[in-house]
């Protein structure tokens, strides 16, 4: 990646934090500053999991603010363009006081590598970037997020967990080209079991309210 795309992608999550900071504090100005440092760590962390995987996996991934263009499970389903939703946080927040947080906020791209694919398996042969390969890099940001969630109750910093399971609730939502689609459209189940490990940490940061 080059600096140019990295700038981009360092703005981005900077901006998503801002965004989402906002939306939390709403009604509780004085925690602003604290949910900013927050979702810098929780976006900061998702996106180096996620490229991480795809390295892994022979890609790169780019994140990219969240449009809603898909709206069915058809392939043709879809709007004619994108709708930018970065609005969509605040103003929710902003209409029923602070008692509703939209996280979802964020999406990402997966390139393959084509130069490492080609020298491990033959020109132009297994270039294309599956259901599968795509749900592991967005399962394994949610995976970040549930640890930094355990962390930050063990460390005593309560409101930074509860974040990371919000966020993390949010990340399994299917919809659009959220995270949350990526993984049911390449396996059901594995979409379900990360469904009840994450329900079952909202309940504990529910009960803890």
């Amino acid at each position: 990646m080059d600096l140019k795309k990295l700038g981009i992608q360092i703005f981005t999550i900077i901006l998503s934090a801002i965004v989402l900071a906002i939306t939390v504090s709403i009604t509780n100005i004085p925690i602003f500053v604290v949910a900013l440092i927050s979702f810098l760590i929780i976006l900061g962390a998702n996106f180096i999991t996620k490229h991480i995987v795809a390295y892994i996996l022979e890609s790169k991934v780019s994140i990219t603010l969240w449009s809603w263009y898909q709206y069915g499970w058809r392939k043709d389903a879809h709007f004619k363009r994108a709708v930018p939703m970065i609005w969509l946080p605040i103003v929710l927040s902003f209409i029923t006081r602070g008692m509703f947080w939209w996280l979802g906020i964020l999406s990402f791209d997966v390139e393959p590598r084509t130069e490492r694919v080609s020298k491990r398996h033959g020109l132009y042969r297994f270039t294309e970037m599956t259901e599968w390969h795509i749900a592991w890099i967005a399962t394994f940001g949610i995976i970040i997020n549930i640890a930094l969630a355990i962390a930050g109750y063990l460390l005593g910093f309560e409101f930074f967990a509860k974040l990371n399971i919000y966020f993390a609730v949010w990340s399994l939502i299917p919809l659009s080209d959220m995270d949350g689609s990526r993984i049911l459209m390449a396996s059901r189940i594995l979409w379900f079991v990360l469904a009840v490990i994450v329900a079952i940490f909202f309940g504990f940061a529910f009960m803890t309210v």
